[in-house]
């Protein structure tokens, strides 16, 4: 009997062994995923720094935990670069990385203007990006991404527009010659910004002056068309009577806002994302409204890129395709006042009904220094006169 008892047990423990031994082979450590499903697993930590003002930093305390809590695993870790304080020096620390043949200098992710994309694409820092990577991709306009070569992805953007006491202006100018002859018949009634001192009003004269070159110049930094200035300052000039106060240019983009809102001037250019902000806090009037003209005023992409030497792309990729997602996008919509990276069609029909005025689109400007030589310029011959 003990003989039988013995054998029994010595089956019992082989069996629970193998047991445990199918158990490894079919149901062990898995590795970390991206998907919402596996709470069990190691997470995935990647960093990610961004520029900008305190709207930025608000927008992505609110995308990130939305996308946490949807990809468990991936852990964002954010790094707010305050606006002006040095995202060039973030660029120029992935370059040290890259000459030093380390890793990415833990920027995993970088959010930033159209000239830090382009000094990266220059020094062949960021990785090529399509939508096999990342699937939403394919819901942006396909002529933004082939403009910075796939190494991009303009997740936001903002653009001037007008904004217009509807009280007063009951059919608010279409297109820029109609704009222009409003202003003519309205002495004192239009203002916008020292253009040095805020892109609001920098957007109304580089619009003013560009509009008599061809389109290609429009993102050319070629000095040879400052030759081709001469009509644009002649209409800049012409127009400057006619301004706030007979040539009254305020400060800053929000000087021209409060002369709107305090009902000293009835039309002004604006930023998109700005106006509807104040719109949607009552600091301008219920009868501002916002229309865009044609051909449209500047505006522009911020933009989103991976640097090559990241070791945690696989995260980062899943992260920026969320952030395309109609539900990511509709919180820049929503909070930042901003235009959706994807298409307008993508996104839900409540928000194009809402934005329908402003989501006319705008016009890349990308000149460069030739920038401040129209600045300089403004204020003798425009400013100065």
């Amino acid at each position: 009997m003990d003989r039988m008892k013995k054998r029994l047990s010595m089956t019992l423990v082989s069996i629970m062994v193998l047991g445990a031994l199918v158990g490894c082979g079919t149901g062990g450590d898995k590795p970390a995923s991206s998907g919402g499903g596996d709470k069990g697993t190691k997470k995935d930590e990647f960093s990610f720094y961004f520029t900008g003002s305190l709207n930025v930093k608000d927008l992505w305390e609110a995308v990130v935990p939305m996308f946490e809590k949807k990809y468990p695993n991936i852990k964002v870790k954010m790094v707010h670069i305050d606006s002006g304080s040095g995202g060039q020096s973030t660029v120029d620390r992935i370059i040290a990385a890259k000459q030093a043949n380390q890793k990415s200098g833990n920027i995993d992710l970088y959010e930033a203007g159209l000239s830090d994309v382009s000094k990266g694409i220059k020094e062949e820092l960021w990785d090529s990006l399509d939508a096999k990577k990342i699937p939403n991709l394919s819901k942006v306009e396909e002529v933004k991404l082939t403009n910075v070569k796939g190494m991009a992805i303009p997740y936001r953007a903002s653009a001037v527009i007008l904004a217009y006491n509807s009280a007063k202006v009951k059919a608010p100018p279409k297109t820029a010659n109609e704009l222009y002859d409003w202003i003519r018949k309205n002495p004192g009634r239009f203002a916008y910004n020292d253009p040095a001192t805020g892109g609001a009003g920098d957007s109304f004269v580089q619009t003013a002056i560009y509009n008599f070159l061809p389109p290609e110049a429009n993102v050319s930094s070629d000095p040879s068309n400052m030759q081709k200035w001469d009509q644009g300052f002649a209409l800049l000039k012409e127009l400057h009577p006619f301004m706030y106060q007979k040539g009254v240019y305020p400060k800053k983009n929000q000087g021209t806002l409060d002369l709107l809102a305090n009902g000293e001037v009835d039309i002004i250019p604006a930023w998109s994302d700005q106006a509807l902000e104040q719109s949607a806090k009552k600091l301008l009037p219920d009868t501002t409204k916002l229309t865009q003209i044609e051909p449209s005023f500047t505006g522009g992409p911020t933009y989103m890129m991976v640097p090559k030497l990241s070791e945690h792309t696989e995260s980062v990729y899943t992260f920026l395709d969320y952030v395309l997602s109609p539900e990511a996008q509709s919180v820049i919509v929503t909070k930042m006042y901003g235009y959706p990276g994807i298409k307008w069609s993508e996104m839900p029909q409540d928000l194009k009904d809402k934005f329908k005025d402003v989501a006319g689109g705008y016009r890349t400007f990308n000149i460069g220094d030739l920038g401040k030589e129209i600045q300089k310029r403004w204020q003798r011959d425009v400013a100065g006169q």
